[in-house]
């Protein structure tokens, strides 16, 4: 478990012990042994934007209102230009509306969607790839040292991920330093957070990495990348599609990052091997990230 002055530095940590993200729910397991484990909660938000019902997605319930301002930024139905007046969350009804000064183009854009827990994200994929024409991501550097030190920080930082499973996590870092710590049973939910507080304090994104512990899919670096955000890392995996995109746009993309070992695939002139990997703590192939007894 992380000590507190790790836990700490973040601006923004996840609250395992927060009332209403798990139950406890009775099993048995192998050996007919019963016991009572803790499960993650998911429940329907319906984000609108003014007058339109935009999406209804299936969520743990926290940050409900930088959800929905993720979830429209990174669809591209709020801009920077867009003079957010109002957020207005009812947890009873289970539905968050995002006003504006002027009523956007975009409302229309997408009907009725129910986004699953998994990864069925009722995007715009469309408009999401023209939003990457003449994109250009800001030169940014990062050191090995800072990556280690970044994945030890956070695989020990009190988790739900860590209480219950089940659950993907995002984090805005700066430098060696994870900044805000964001967790749903979606990673794009999860991504989605973290956009929604960089939109809302106005945080810039050219001097971050964004850490997530889901697939580098095309989705997910295109949403990177429309953050303005030049590097993106994950203990997972990649897909083609996602690495092909990240070449395109010249996206920093980091995988397989356990211990000692990463894979770079893209940007890799972004890199400084500056990390004495002696100092480094390896561990075994196989070992991945466990949940709590």
């Amino acid at each position: 478990m992380a000590t507190r002055s790790e836990t700490g530095e973040f601006l923004v940590a996840p609250d395992p012990g927060r009332a209403g993200l798990t139950r406890a729910v009775r099993g048995v397991d192998q050996t007919g042994a019963v016991q009572d484990i803790a499960v993650v909660e998911e429940r329907p938000l319906t984000i609108y934007l003014n007058s339109r019902e935009i999406v209804t997605a299936m969520t743990i319930g926290d940050y409900p209102e930088y959800l929905a301002l993720g979830f429209l930024r990174n669809q591209g139905m709020l801009s920077d230009g867009d003079e957010v007046t109002g957020i207005d969350y009812d947890e009873e009804l289970e539905v968050v509306v995002v006003r504006t000064a002027v009523v956007t183009d975009h409302e229309a854009k997408l009907a009725r969607k129910t986004r699953t827990s998994g990864c069925a994200v009722g995007t715009v994929f469309g408009d999401m790839m023209a939003g990457l024409e003449g994109l250009t991501l800001p030169p940014a550097t990062l050191r090995t040292s800072d990556l280690y030190a970044l994945s030890q920080k956070i695989n020990r930082t009190p988790s739900l991920y860590l209480e219950a499973g089940a659950i993907h996590g995002t984090v805005l870092c700066e430098g060696p330093r994870p900044l805000v710590y964001m967790e749903d049973v979606g990673r794009h939910n999860a991504v989605d957070k973290v956009a929604g507080w960089m939109f809302a304090t106005g945080a810039s994104a050219a001097d971050k990495t964004l850490y997530t512990t889901g697939r580098l899919t095309s989705e997910m670096v295109i949403k990177t990348a429309l953050m303005g955000i030049p590097i993106l890392a994950s203990r997972s995996g990649f897909t083609a599609w996602g690495v092909e995109i990240a070449r395109q746009v010249g996206l920093t993309l980091v995988g397989r990052l356990r211990g000692q070992r990463f894979v770079c695939l893209a940007g890799e002139e972004r890199l400084v091997r500056d990390a004495d990997l002696a100092s480094v703590a390896d561990e075994p192939g196989k070992a991945r990230r466990k949940g709590a007894a």
